[in-house]
Order: C-alpha cells, then structure tokens, then sequence
C-alpha cells in the first residue's frame, strides 16, 4: 500500500497504531471506504464529482421514506412511561398524540409546531426535497394551522457522497416551501452513513381553531384528500418492480401540498383531521377512533389506489412498514369476510406526504366537496364514523353512497376549448346550451370525483369530436394522473353511443 498525500500518511499511520479508524473507531484502517474507493476522509479527501443524474437516493438506503420511522407500536410502548409536562398554556402536547403540538402565546393566539425526518422516497434529489417539506408541513395543515418558519434537520454521508445532492434536496425543499409562504430560517446537519431530511415548523392559529384528531362524532362522514399506495409502490421500485405510471403519479401527489384541502376543510368547519404518513390509512385512523371512543367503517371498494399499487401487493410485494402497522392497529381493525386482503394492505401502508383524513358531518359535506372542487382537490368519501364498535376500525364491502346533494358550485372555465359552445353567441343553439350545462355540471362539486368527472368530460368531447378539447383534456387529465387506458375506456364509452363516425374520429387523433 502507497502512502503519497503526507496528510493521509501521517493520518494513516496514527490510525493503524492505534488499531482504529480515528474517524470512526469501530472500523481498522485501512477502512472500507478507502480500499473501496482510495480516497481517505479521515485526511478530507472526497470522492471525485460524478454525474448526479445517475444517483438513485433511493438505493443508498434501508427504507424509503416515511416507511423508515420507528414502528408506532414500539414508539407507544417507549414514550408511555415519560414524565407529563404540566405547562397550562399547553393546550395539545405529547399525551394527546395529535398532528403537531399548540401552545398558547397570549390571548387568541396560538402556536403549532410539529417536526418530521425521514429518508429518500425519490430517486430524483430536487424532487425528494420537495416531497420532504410538504411532508413537514402537512402536519400544520392537519391541524388547519398557517405554517410560518421552518428549520432543516439533515443527515448526508459526506465521505461517500456527492456534496451536490445534498445542495439539490434543500433547493427542492425551498421552493416548496416558499409555495407555502414559510421561510426557513436556518438548521441542523450531522454526518451519518444514510441520507435524511427533515424540517421543523412552526406555524400560527387562532386559539380554539385548530382542527384536532379526537373530535369526530357519529354521524360524520370521512374524506380523504389523496390516493393510497406510496409505500408499496416505493419498495416496489428499489427492487426494480415498480408500475411507471404508479410511480409516477405517487411522486406527483408527494409533491402536492395539503395546503388546499386545509383550507377547504377549514371553510366547511370539519370535525376533526389528520394526515396520511408513515402509520399508514387505517394507522392513523385507529388513533382516532382510540382517543375519540367512536368506531368508524370504512368501504374498501371506495379506497383510492395509484396505478399498481394494488396489483404489486396481490403480487405479494408486501414493505415491511406494512407489517409493523398492523402490529399496532392489532385487533382493532375488522376487516369482512369478503374484503380482498389487498385493500387491508393498502389501508396499511406507510405514506409519505399523503392526504388529509377529514371527518365532517353531514349537514356540511356537500359544503367540504364543493370548497375541495373550487381548489381543484381531489376527494374520495371511503367511510363514515357509528357510535357501534367503538374504538374499532370495520372494513366492508359494498358501499351505499350518502345521498346525491344539490350542486350550486360556478362552473369552471373552458377557454382552452370550445369557445362556441361556453363563450356567449348572438343566437346559440339549444344543443350548444344543453351541451355547455352539461359540461358545467361536470366539472362542478358535488359527489362524483373530480377524476370521474374528467372521464365523463373526456368521453364527452370525444362524443363532440371536438379536437382542441380533446388536446385540452387529455393535458387536464394527464396532470391528474389519469392513465392511458382509463381515456381510452372513456373512448368506448362515447363510441358506443356515437357509433361509427366517432370511432373513426378517435382512432385517426390517436393516429397523430
């Protein structure tokens, strides 16, 4: 072994005397890094610059995302036997267990504060960091609070690894952030073998506002803001088995603050909240129904699911975080006989920046739908809270829907198409209008999803033959993470009504 550097010689030999790394004593020297790589940290050497495209985050740790935190079963049984904190301007702390802390500052005001930290779910950097901040912020939101300040927790083993990738995660965070209006005033890094980033946030509510987890009550309807299946469609792809499109569509929504369903829900004046992370669906709805007494059942068939997520857990793709969930939900969760195995999976798996859980009762639900429709949030309503089995999660099939609301939303603007048919005109025909209402009620509030009314648009334009609405829709559609075959299902839909000149019309668009 050659010794050029002085410095790594001197660091070297010190090294070797004492029979220890004196970086890291729990290794010799040489050390792996150096006979793996030749450079010596010890000395501040670091590895050369290297294409950071070609880094996959995910593949340099154990457990991507909020899949990495501590099993909530675990976490309860270390954090019982500490001591309460008596402080009477706390007004939700430890004990309470909900999304973020409140503290009162002076009269009417309150703050909230909550911290969160976990590993890469993305490959990308930049798109980590991004995901990492909405996560930390979703916290905030949950409790219908107005995040303010941040500060950064991060973890990065320097020795090993581009310092770029680490400038690129806080860039992504920031830019988050700033869409939420909160700075980040400083923060914290340490050295460690894994890549983890977090924030601390401090957001503002006015006192007796904030929205917490224990306050749902017979009768209420629960509604979720974003699809499940991060988790699985995150392992999935750190062993290459992963549905693009799935994934695809997970990363996007990661990214997708809760900013918008927190206003919403503040608006329609909900019942209680929380958000979807790493205790997965039924998880976090089990701490619900624990500290609130009520029981709540929820219809698989009405569970949201990006594209594969259900598939790779039929296929036995079943994460680890799916496992240590059901330890802590346990007995608690009551699944029907007829309940495919995979929707209590999904109902399981750790989310990382997943959606707002919200619970609403039902004289103010169709008030939550149309203010979700209004910030063009996507909202699935998959349950509703009983006074039988409390403390229980059911799990059935079958749902019967609550029944159809008025809708009194304004109608969304079509500029980007068909302007003969919304725009004025001297003499419209009745077609046109019929039409143009029906469109209207489309893309209105109201009980059917926002997903499900772009297909019906989309089958509806096809039907018009219409092709700039098509480009139009197809660009609203893909941005939802509507896949190819669901538009070219709603296709047959409008063909089958058409006939012929409409199957022609649609195949020779598909054609260019």
């Amino acid at each position: 072994m050659t010794i050029a550097n002085p410095k790594r010689k001197e660091i070297m030999q010190r090294s070797i005397k004492l029979g220890h790394c004196i970086c890291d004593p729990r290794r010799g020297c040489p050390c792996d890094v150096f006979t793996g790589q030749g450079i010596c940290p010890c000395a501040g050497e670091r590895p050369e610059p290297v294409d950071i495209s070609q880094v996959k985050l995910t593949s340099l740790v154990h457990n991507a995302g909020c899949a990495s935190k501590i099993a909530p079963a675990d976490l309860e049984r270390f954090l019982s036997s500490l001591p309460e904190v008596h402080d009477p301007a706390i007004i939700s702390g430890l004990p309470a267990g909900d999304d973020a802390a409140v503290y009162k500052i002076a009269d009417g005001v309150t703050i909230v504060q909550t911290v969160d930290v976990f590993t890469p779910c993305a490959d990308d950097p930049h798109l980590f960091g991004r995901i990492c901040a909405a996560n930390c912020l979703s916290d905030i939101y949950a409790m219908g609070a107005t995040p303010r300040t941040a500060l950064s927790i991060l973890a990065f083993p320097s020795d090993t690894q581009d310092g770029r990738l680490m400038h690129l995660m806080l860039a992504g965070a920031m830019e988050t952030l700033a869409e939420a209006n909160c700075s980040l005033l400083g923060g914290h890094s340490i050295k460690d073998e894994e890549i983890k980033l977090g924030f601390a946030i401090t957001g503002i509510a006015e006192e007796g506002k904030a929205i917490a987890l224990d306050a749902m009550n017979p009768g209420d309807l629960l509604v979720l803001t974003k699809p499940l299946g991060v988790g699985v469609l995150s392992f999935a792809s750190q062993i290459g088995k992963a549905s693009a499109a799935g994934l695809a569509q997970a990363q996007q929504s990661m990214a997708t603050l809760n900013k918008n369903a927190s206003a919403a829900m503040m608006e329609a004046q909900a019942s209680a909240c929380t958000d979807i992370t790493g205790f997965g669906l039924f998880g976090h709805l089990v701490r619900m129904v624990r500290e609130s007494g009520a029981g709540v059942t929820i219809f698989a068939d009405s569970l949201p699911a990006f594209d594969g997520a259900l598939d790779a857990l039929r296929a036995g793709i079943i994460p680890g975080a799916i496992e240590r969930n059901r330890e802590f939900v346990g007995t608690d969760l009551l699944a029907g006989p007829d309940v495919d195995e995979a929707y209590v999976n999904l109902g399981l798996d750790a989310q990382t920046s997943g959606g707002l859980l919200i619970a609403i009762e039902p004289q103010r639900y169709e008030k939550l739908m149309h203010a979700l429709a209004g910030r063009n949030v996507q909202a699935w309503t998959i349950g509703e809270v009983s006074s039988s089995h409390p403390g229980k999660i059911r799990l059935a099939m079958n749902r019967q829907a609550p029944p159809p609301v008025a809708v009194n939303a304004p109608a969304v603007s079509h500029e980007d198409c068909c302007a003969d048919v919304f725009a004025s005109a001297a003499a419209p025909s009745d077609a046109s209008r019929a039409f143009g209402a029906l469109m209207r009620a489309t893309a209105a509030g109201g009980m059917i999803d926002q997903k499900t009314k772009e297909l019906i648009n989309f089958a509806l334009v096809v039907m018009s033959r219409c092709e700039p609405c098509i480009e139009a829709h197809l660009k609203k559609a893909r941005d939802m993470g509507i896949s190819p075959q669901e538009l070219d299902e709603a296709a047959w839909c409008a063909t089958a009504m058409g006939g012929a000149p409409v199957k022609l019309f649609y195949d020779k668009w598909k054609g260019k």
